[in-house]
Order: C-alpha cells, then sequence, then structure tokens
C-alpha cells in the first residue's frame, strides 16, 4: 500500500525535518583573552598546555605590550584582557563597559627600576634618561616611586618604550634606566644592572586582573565562569608541581626553570578565597585600595576624572555575586 503524502502533511515534515538545523544551539566561539607577557599570567597558558582549558573555550592572544593589550580591548579585538587595575581605570574613565572579574596576582617585588652600572639608588636619576611604557602601568610605578623617594617628575627625563624595547634601549645605552618587569628584569639584572626601587615598597598598590566586557560577561558568564576555574586549578596545579610548571614556563618567558621560580617569589598570587575577599562582600578589598589608587592616580593626572571603583568589581565567577 502507497503512502500517500498530502501537501500540508508534506510541509509539515519538511518543517520538522528542517527544525533542528535552526533550533539547535549554535557552538559559542572560545573567549578571545590578551595578555602581554609577564610572570602573573602564566597560569593561563598552563591551563592550555596541561588541557585544563580546551581551545574551544578560550584563545589566548599574545601582544608585544599592555598597549597593544589595552588597544585590542578597546576595538572589541578581544574579549577578556589581563591589565592592571590602573589600565582598567582608564577604560572605566572612557567609558568602556568592563568588568573585573578575577585578581590573577598582586606584585611584591617583581614591577622593578634598572639603573645603569654606577647608579645606586633613585636619586641618582636626576637629570638622567628613563625608559618606560607611558601609556600603561609604566607610568604609574615610575611616580609613585618617584613620590616615595622625594623626587617629581621634572626631575627625570621619562623615554616612552614599550615593554619589547625595554632590554635594548638599556644595553644600547638610549636610556640611564628602565622601568620593568621579568622576564626584561632577569636578564638585566644577571647583566650587572642595579635594582633601584622595587613595588615591595608599594605593596599591594600594583594588582593584576582579568577585566572581561560588560556585554560579553552578560551574555556568556557561564564561559568565564569556567575560565576563572581553570584558572585556579592552574594555580593548584603549579603549587603541587612547581619544578614542572617552571619547566612548562621557562621557554615562554626565556628564562632558566630556576629563574621562573625567583620570578614568582616577586609576586602574590591570590587564591579563591582570597579573590572573594578582594571582589566581594560587603566592604571589597580591592574596592578600599582601589579608591586610593583613582585618588593618587587623579593628584598625578594620569586620570582626568574620578572613577567609581565598585562598579566595576564582579566576584559572580567565583561563586559569589556583587553585594
Amino acid at each position: 500500500m502507497r503512502t500517500v503524502i498530502l501537501p500540508l502533511a508534506r510541509a509539515c515534515l519538511l518543517a520538522l525535518a528542517l527544525l533542528p538545523l535552526g533550533c539547535l544551539d549554535q557552538p559559542q566561539p572560545a573567549l578571545r583573552v590578551g595578555t602581554n607577557v609577564w610572570p602573573g599570567y602564566e597560569p593561563l597558558y598552563l591551563a592550555r598546555e596541561t588541557g585544563l582549558l580546551r581551545s574551544g573555550e578560550a584563545r589566548l592572544i599574545e601582544y608585544p605590550s599592555a598597549t597593544e593589550v589595552l588597544r585590542g580591548f578597546r576595538n572589541h579585538s578581544i574579549d577578556a584582557a589581563a591589565l592592571t587595575f590602573d589600565e582598567v581605570m582608564l577604560l572605566a574613565q572612557d567609558d568602556v563597559d568592563c568588568a573585573v572579574v578575577l585578581v590573577m596576582d598582586l606584585s611584591a617585588g617583581g614591577d622593578v627600576i634598572l639603573g645603569r652600572p654606577g647608579l645606586d639608588s633613585m636619586a641618582d636619576l636626576r637629570g638622567r634618561r628613563v625608559g618606560l611604557e607611558r601609556t600603561a602601568l609604566g607610568a604609574f610605578f615610575l611616580n609613585r616611586a618617584l613620590q616615595e623617594c622625594g623626587m617629581v617628575d621634572a626631575e627625570i627625563t621619562a623615554v616612552d618604550l614599550q615593554v619589547h624595547e625595554h632590554a635594548r634601549a638599556f644595553r644600547e645605552g638610549e636610556v640611564d634606566a628602565v622601568v620593568t618587569f621579568d622576564p626584561v628584569r632577569s636578564e638585566l639584572l644577571a647583566e650587572g644592572a642595579e635594582l633601584l626601587f622595587d613595588s615591595s615598597r608599594i605593596p599591594g598598590e600594583i594588582v593584576d586582573v582579568l577585566v572581561v566586557h560588560g556585554e560579553v560577561l552578560r551574555q556568556r558568564r557561564p564561559a568565564v565562569r569556567r575560565l576563572v576555574q581553570q584558572w585556579f586549578r592552574a594555580l593548584e596545579w603549579m603549587a603541587q608541581e612547581p619544578d614542572q610548571a617552571s619547566g612548562l614556563i621557562a621557554p615562554r618567558l626565556k628564562l632558566a626553570p630556576e629563574e621562573v621560580l625567583q620570578a614568582y617569589d616577586g609576586l602574590v598570587l591570590p587564591d579563591l578565597e582570597q579573590n572573594r575577599r578582594l571582589l566581594g562582600g560587603e566592604t571589597p578589598e580591592l574596592m578600599v585600595s582601589g579608591r586610593r589608587l583613582a585618588g593618587f592616580l587623579l593628584t598625578a593626572d594620569l586620570l582626568q576624572r574620578p572613577v567609581e571603583v565598585l562598579p566595576l568589581l564582579d566576584p559572580g565567577c567565583l561563586g559569589q555575586e556583587q553585594p
């Protein structure tokens, strides 16, 4: 017996056949996460190398400098960025919709000002040329160092250099000192550079964070939450297998494994509970320190208008929503 399909039935069958194509959830593209080279960001790359973070979940994009990371974030070339908190404030003052979802590290000696042999203190930089990345953390760090040492900007000549230019400019005598961090820090110290100032003298003021576009966070919070979860799993693995972790990190930083371990002596990598205190609760710790930071940036003309800190903090991906 032949089956007869009437026109209406035929249309219904065709619609049912096509339904999965239109109604199945389309796979989300990988989150695009931008960083520059810095030991505090390496757990992201460890999560990728160890398989904790799958390629379909996040695509890590390495830029030559924080300036380029900022530009990529502003241009929406990336969904998330590893930046210092003062750099996030630059975004906020320009009304860039963004949120800090993770504190990656606190610099406790990792950021440095290095001088030529024979320069023994910050005071010796008077009248000298100092290289730094002026559009990113460098301007803030140099300003704070000068303030701590009773000096002012006019006493030195600032030379704008992106981080990949630091070592070359120092070696070739273009500058007398450089505001930098690892791997350049370890390279130049090994070559005889003098340590004039480091971030341990301004504890808690240099904070690296993961910042996400507001629209991305609203639309793809589960994906961002998984990225954050894998970050903490990578931290746990680093703590359990420091030698193996340093061996994986060393080629990317172009340092020996033992130098990698030394680099982490100048960093604090907050765990989950510390992150919850920094970003969440009635009085987030980062809100308190961030307000001091914003005040300093305004006074130093590094910010052009006040920035509200609390709206920038979103602990939701830590399993704790905003208060």
